[in-house]
């Protein structure tokens, strides 16, 4: 694995260009290289694939600093309230942001530019060739995204550009650059760039209210407000001893088949002490004054009628559904269910995980969560 100079050179001479923007990303890059040198043990498979992920992600910074040069009007593009998906991973949000993504009057993420958002996609004439004519990329033994190449990703792409993101755990046991990212990272300056990004990818475009989501940001509430102060956020939630052994499981899937020495006990023991933080800091977030900017879903009324949820989060928002939207959902959604594969739940002592200790972890966003998604009349 190369050093920071020596990625950075690498992504100069792939795109010509020498403008990274602000240099605050050197500091995770930096820590993120160490820490896969000294403690991933990649193997060959690994070394080449996050060493190509790596210098793309510069790659591309090169080329947003390119367009702002020569396009500084970019950064008059008004991102507006967006509303943003966040909460523990397995919970149906994945479900939502598709059902979400069927509005004809949102822009999200789009799966083909969130790790290429260069060029700005208003600029390509004909068939874009960053859209896949496939499902794309595999990671582990199965497509960890959702299939369809126009439909919505998570947000970890765009932080990934200024390398403070949650991806880079999932591709590798990186247990110093974790710690940084939740106790020391600058997470302002990164969601500062990925509005700069998202800029980029609006410009040219019909402006259209945003709608992001990523987990992960259950863990950074207070500088995802700095950076979008209007934004609203919509929270899914299911009982934590669910969702963690599913998270570790898909870690260690694609974790799997990029090392030859895995520590699985290693990834319960991250997910656990990342997803309890994040509950407690989404919890503190919430006390803080900024309740009324959430909606609520559990899972399991998401599971029974989730256009009924949908249709209560617009009735929320203020906004309606349309007949188009509401078909999409529809046919969306019966698709998806003929499609979707029966899960398989390991072992929790493969990953060091005792249920009974979780339990008290999570005891207050239990009780929280009870109380969020209680409708009116459930009180």
């Amino acid at each position: 694995m190369l050093s920071v100079n020596g990625v950075e050179d690498a992504a100069v001479a792939q795109t010509g260009f020498e403008d990274f923007g602000d240099d605050s990303y050197r500091e995770g890059l930096s820590i993120l290289l160490g820490s896969l040198r000294e403690e991933a043990r990649l193997n060959a498979r690994g070394e080449a694939f996050i060493h190509q992920r790596i210098v793309g992600y510069l790659g591309q910074r090169l080329q947003v600093e390119d367009w702002y040069r020569r396009h500084p009007e970019i950064a008059d593009e008004p991102i507006g309230a967006p509303l943003i998906g966040l909460g523990l991973p397995r919970t149906g949000s994945t479900a939502l942001s598709m059902l979400l993504a069927q509005d004809p009057g949102v822009r999200y993420l789009r799966r083909w530019e969130s790790s290429q958002p260069c060029p700005p996609p208003s600029t390509v004439r004909g068939v874009d060739p960053r859209i896949p004519p496939d499902r794309g990329e595999m990671l582990g033994t199965r497509y960890h995204i959702p299939g369809d190449a126009h439909g919505p990703m998570e947000c970890h792409d765009l932080m990934a550009l200024s390398f403070a993101s949650h991806l880079f755990q999932s591709l590798a046991q990186v247990p110093t650059y974790s710690a940084w990212l939740i106790d020391d990272a600058d997470l302002e300056a990164a969601l500062a760039y990925q509005r700069r990004v998202m800029k980029l990818l609006q410009w040219g475009e019909p402006r259209r209210p945003w709608r992001l989501k990523c987990p992960s940001h259950v863990l950074w509430l207070e500088q995802l407000d700095a950076t979008f102060p209007e934004a609203r956020y919509v929270m899914t939630h299911r009982d934590p001893t669910d969702v963690i052994l599913s998270v570790a499981e898909l870690y260690a899937d694609i974790i799997g088949s990029f090392t030859d020495e895995m520590d699985r006990h290693e990834i319960g023991r991250l997910n656990v002490e990342h997803w309890s933080l994040g509950m407690d800091r989404a919890v503190q977030f919430r006390a803080g004054g900024a309740d009324d900017r959430f909606y609520d879903i559990d899972f399991r009324a998401m599971q029974a009628d989730p256009i009924g949820e949908v249709k209560g989060l617009y009735a929320w928002l203020g906004e309606p559904v349309g007949d188009e939207f509401e078909a999409r959902m529809r046919s969306w959604w019966s698709q998806a269910a003929a499609e979707r594969e029966p899960s398989q739940r390991a072992d929790p002592a493969e990953f060091g995980i005792d249920v009974r200790r979780l339990r008290p972890r999570f005891a207050q966003y239990v009780a929280k969560a009870r109380r969020w998604t209680a409708r009116e009349g459930e009180q």
